[in-house]
């Protein structure tokens, strides 16, 4: 009964936040440090409001899939792949070489470094579901808008891709404990390949299924005009892709994407009816999920370290930001270059999934508690000021695509 209390309190305290500006999220991770372990305690069922949290990340992964178009996808396909992986590659350098001036071992600051180089998907689709970026649900908008939008959901995508591989070769640490002692690499390219090749399985089996089955499958359904039937359906659909997923070692958020993304590519009424169906499952599970997440918060440990935390953070967000630049810079045309700052702004923060692969890494005594609490108290405050960079950089991106308008360009002859 006490995940109970979790309601009220959430509502509570996002009411505060909306009140201040702040995401309603922030309201739900604060009754999780409020109801904590490092607040009254009087959560005792910890496992199961994190697992109620799981289910809050499916539903939020199942509505990305929903709202996204492999026809977007198809134009920026470059950018997310190989922009992600330059992405990441630069921030685990630095992780490196910074673990090396500090004599860190490589292994660790380089797996330190990989979990801060994820970003927050369910804040970026909070922030364009809010209208704070891409209005993605409006007929009538600029198309540098939907650019930046789907460039972003492109990018997060491919780190959703990149955080199934991690923790599937984290796993490799406690089934191969031989092999890591030992250093043999052949071992976990052989366990990299294994990983690829079951998410190329996954993409070809859903691209059949969605193409000759979940139209005929969803119009039976339709025929019941059952509401009911509808909803059981589409969430049957999310756990069927998410325990296939989980069976080929493969990312279980990644199968929740896919099955949103198989109904998604329809573009018709049918998407419009389950969209209506599933928002307020997720709009609950998330509370939940971003709950759990405030369980992991010590406010405490914040304090003592407060000037290394806030400067670790300040630092982290830099770095990102200025990596994100760079490698946009690279991919993007000159048409789209001032959308780099919003996409940069966006991919600046640290993403809750950060959490995970925390807990798995310390379970595997690969880092110590030190390092997972600051892991822990860098991406909350990162997720703090993510808002504000958020903010700033639309300001950015909107004057330096106003500028040529005030240089008299005209839609109809170009510059005059």
């Amino acid at each position: 009964m006490d995940i109970v209390m979790v309601l009220p309190v959430a509502f509570l305290c996002s009411w505060v936040c909306s009140a201040v500006g702040l995401p309603a999220m922030f309201g739900y991770i604060l009754s999780g440090i409020i109801l904590g372990p490092s607040g009254t305690n009087y959560l005792k069922s910890l496992v199961q409001l994190e697992t109620l949290g799981e289910f809050g990340v499916f539903f939020i992964l199942f509505a990305v899939g929903l709202d996204f178009s492999f026809e977007k996808l198809k134009k920026i396909w470059k950018v997310s792949v190989f922009g992600t992986m330059a992405m990441m590659l630069i921030m685990v350098l630095i992780g490196v070489s910074l673990g090396l001036v500090f004599d860190i071992s490589p292994k660790y600051s380089a797996f330190v470094a990989a979990c801060l180089a994820l970003s927050s998907t369910p804040l970026v689709i909070k922030f364009l579901d809010k209208g704070e970026g891409v209005s993605r649900h409006r007929e009538e908008k600029d198309p540098t808008e939907t650019d930046y939008g789907a460039l972003l959901l492109g990018i997060l995508i491919m780190q959703d891709v990149l955080l199934g591989m991690l923790i599937a070769l984290l796993s490799s640490f406690a089934t191969n404990s031989s092999a890591t002692e030992d250093g043999t690499t052949l071992a976990y390219i052989v366990l990299l390949a294994k990983i690829l090749g079951s998410m190329v399985g996954v993409l070809v089996m859903c691209v059949i299924a969605s193409r000759f089955l979940i139209s005929i499958f969803f119009l039976h359904i339709s025929k019941l005009h059952s509401k009911e039937m509808m909803t059981i359906g589409s969430v049957a659909l999310i756990f069927s892709l998410l325990k296939i997923t989980d069976v080929l070692h493969v990312s279980m958020e990644l199968g929740c994407f896919v099955a949103g993304a198989m109904i998604g590519a329809h573009r018709n009424e049918l998407v419009s009816d389950v969209e209506k169906l599933v928002h307020p499952i997720r709009d609950f599970f998330a509370v939940f999920f971003f709950a759990s997440v405030g369980l992991h918060v010590f406010p405490s440990f914040v304090a003592y370290e407060l000037t290394v935390i806030v400067w670790l953070t300040f630092a982290v967000i830099i770095i990102k930001f200025l990596a994100s630049v760079l490698v946009l810079s690279c991919f993007l045309p000159k048409r789209m270059s001032p959308m780099k700052w919003i996409v940069s702004a966006g991919l600046a923060q640290v993403s809750e999934f950060s959490f995970v692969l925390g807990s798995r890494a310390r379970r595997l005594h690969l880092i110590n508690r030190e390092v997972y609490l600051l892991i822990l108290s860098i991406t909350s405050l990162s997720l703090l000021f993510a808002p504000v960079l958020w903010r700033l950089s639309q300001w950015q991106a909107r004057r330096l695509l106003d500028r040529p308008r005030n240089n008299g360009y005209s839609s109809q002859k170009g510059f005059v």
